[in-house]
This record gives C-alpha cells, sequence and structure tokens, in this order.
C-alpha cells in the first residue's frame, strides 16, 4: 500500500507510529470468518480491546488517529471496521457530553468488555432527526421511554445503547435528548434483525416504558440534537477513512491484476483503458484522503465544529470509493463479481457508507447550505 500520505503535515510522530503499529496487528489478526457475524463482532471487539486498539474510541477523540484506525481496518476488514466504528460512535455522546460518572461505560468500551451502539434512525425519521417520534416522559423517578429504533448497527448485541428521544413540546430538534439504556434494560426488545448486502448486526429495536433514570440522561434535556449533531461531526469522517480504506484495497488488488494477468500476449496494466482506470483510481483516492484528514485535523486543531469540511470528507470519499471499487470489479472481470473474491466484498461493503451517518443527498444539502451561508445567501 502506498503509505506516502503519512509524511503529510496533517500528522506527528504518535500518527506514524500508531499507522505502522496497528497495520502490522492487522496484517496478522485479520480477516475474521464472517459466517456468524454477532460471533465474529463480540470476537472482535474482546479482541481489538484487549489489545489495547480500542483506547482512541473513548475518551479524548482524536479524529486522526479515529481515521487512520478505520482506513487501516477496512483496507485489512470491513467488518472489524464496523466492530471499531461503533464502539466510538456508540459512546461518542458520553465522550463528548458525559457525566464523570457516565464515563465509567468508556473503560469497558475501550477494554472491549462492553458492546456499544448509536440508537437514532426511525422507522419514519432517517436523515431527518428532527422528525423523532421515540418519546421519554418524564416522572419522579426519571424517564420513560417508548418508541421504536431501526437499522441500529450492533442492535440486539449490544450491552449499552446512546438512545435519542422526544423529551418536550418544543418542535423539531429542540425538544430532543439523549440517554444511556442498558442492552437488558427491562422493555427494551428486538422487534427484527435486518438482512444488509453485506451482512452486520443490525435490528430494529422496541422500547416500551423502558425505564431511565435522570442520572442516565447525557446533557440537558432539550440538548439530544446539538449532542447527535456533535457526534456526528467527529465521526462523519471517519466513515469517509473508511471508504477509502476499501478504495485503497480495491486499487492495490486492480492494479496486482494488471500487473500479473497477460491479455493479447501482453500483460494487461500495457492496456492504456487500464491505465485509464488506474488512473482515475489513484486520484480519487489521493483526493479523498486530502478531505478526510483535512476534516480530521481541523476538528482536532479545536474547531469547535466541521460540518462542512466532515460532509465533503464522507461525500466525496464514499461516493469515490464506489467508483474506485466499481473499476476494480470491472478489471477482474469475472472474477470480480466471484463470491468470496476481494473486489466482489468490497463492492457489497462499500455501498451502505453511502447511506449511514447523512446519506450523501444529505451531504451535498449540508455543503450547499454552508456555502450560501459564507456568502450571505
Amino acid at each position: 500500500m502506498d503509505r506516502s500520505f503519512l509524511a503529510w503535515p496533517f500528522f506527528d510522530d504518535r500518527h506514524r507510529a500508531f499507522a505502522a503499529e496497528f497495520d502490522a496487528w492487522c496484517a496478522r489478526a485479520l480477516p475474521v470468518d464472517h459466517d456468524d457475524v454477532d460471533a465474529a463482532c463480540r470476537d472482535l471487539v474482546a479482541r481489538l480491546g484487549g489489545d489495547g486498539w480500542l483506547k482512541p474510541t473513548g475518551g479524548d477523540l482524536d479524529v486522526r488517529t479515529l481515521c487512520l484506525a478505520r482506513e487501516t481496518l477496512a483496507r485489512h476488514d470491513p467488518l472489524a471496521d464496523f466492530a471499531f466504528a461503533m464502539q466510538g460512535l456508540g459512546t461518542g455522546a458520553i465522550s463528548l457530553f458525559g457525566s464523570d460518572a457516565q464515563k465509567a461505560w468508556l473503560a469497558k468500551t475501550r477494554a472491549g468488555e462492553a458492546i456499544a451502539a448509536f440508537a437514532l434512525t426511525e422507522p419514519r425519521s432517517g436523515s431527518d432527526v428532527a422528525e423523532l417520534a421515540s418519546t421519554a416522559s418524564a416522572d419522579a423517578d426519571g424517564y420513560l421511554l417508548n418508541g421504536e429504533k431501526t437499522w441500529i448497527s450492533n442492535g440486539g448485541i449490544a450491552d449499552v445503547y446512546t438512545v435519542f428521544a422526544r423529551t418536550g413540546g418544543a418542535p423539531g430538534g429542540k425538544g430532543l435528548s439523549a440517554f444511556i439504556v442498558t442492552g437488558d434494560a427491562p422493555g427494551l426488545s428486538v422487534v427484527e434483525r435486518l438482512e444488509a448486502v453485506a451482512p452486520h448486526p443490525l435490528a430494529r429495536l422496541k422500547f416500551d416504558n423502558v425505564r431511565v433514570p435522570e442520572s442516565d440522561r447525557i446533557g440537558a434535556a432539550g440538548d439530544g440534537f446539538k449532542i447527535a449533531m456533535a457526534t456526528l461531526d467527529v465521526f462523519r469522517s471517519t466513515v469517509g477513512a473508511a471508504a477509502l480504506g476499501m478504495a485503497r484495497r480495491a486499487l492495490d488488488e486492480s492494479v496486482a491484476r494488471a500487473s500479473n494477468r497477460e491479455l493479447f500476449g501482453a500483460p494487461m496494466a500495457d492496456l492504456q483503458l487500464v491505465q485509464g482506470h488506474l488512473a482515475d483510481m489513484a486520484l480519487d483516492v489521493d483526493a479523498s484522503a486530502l478531505l478526510v484528514y483535512r476534516a480530521a485535523w481541523t476538528k482536532d486543531m479545536g474547531a469547535p465544529r466541521v460540518t462542512r469540511e466532515a460532509a465533503m470528507a464522507k461525500l466525496h470519499a464514499t461516493e469515490a470509493a464506489q467508483r474506485v471499487i466499481d473499476a476494480a470489479v470491472q478489471i477482474h472481470g469475472g472474477d470480480g463479481v466471484r463470491k468470496g473474491s476481494v473486489v466482489e466484498a468490497l463492492y457489497r461493503e462499500i455501498r451502505a457508507l453511502r447511506i449511514y451517518e447523512g446519506a450523501s443527498d444529505v451531504q451535498r444539502v449540508v455543503i450547499a447550505r454552508q456555502a450560501l451561508a459564507q456568502a450571505g445567501g
């Protein structure tokens, strides 16, 4: 893999050391068997945590380290990237806004002793977070949580969920709050396990009078929308990093294929059309890397929000990775659609990244609004 990007000024020596050490670990430990994704994710979390690689997912979040980790994992095994990412996203609100008592969860998730989940999406509100319908009604003992969540990653296997629900009468996002809910809470049930083109632990959840003490509300009542957006502000760039890792793997596989296969009595790499594909792929990879690590560096340098930068990073990296992986399938010909091949698996894995944590069209709206605001429009 091309590692020249690590010399860019976005990184410190500690990032370069982390990238080298983690890549060596991944080369030894990955990929894992995907036949039972629940068991695989439990094992991945336990091993990543036991060997200390989940430490960046909680506490003081260094976005460049998170991005390097996700890029590396996605290049080796996208399911391992999923397991790592959810430990961070699932507890991101606690890292950013949690009380000292609530942050006790981070010791467990960072050690791989507890699996985390982020419960935001609902059947009638995906990208439109402000329209959440789940409610958390206050009473003398805290809150009673009712409603449904869907497409919840780690749904059904998580030990701790960050759940967003409506606590007040204020319209839109102003009435939302965030809560910690344990996986064994009475009234919490898995209604349905969801199958996707790339198997991951996904579920639709129901909350039926789930009791949540006030001490498990994250931040102030009514701050849920702000908490959700701030969490996504951090982790949206890392989705771009995961896409970048998949794109790098597809490019590497394609260069190897073109170099080692002969067509018409010469190496496939001598064909100008193949060279054109490889050039476009390499360009997309480097452009994605620049946008991803610009966003991560900007956040790490203390910017309170990186809405524009993170949206650009996620949009470009995920869309570019789809193009790169599609080209890799084409270069591999029949082998590219053979079940179990590397590029076939990447083709299934990349599609969801253009949807979750803000679909590509939503990112375009975000970027346009930022551009209009800067111009006074």
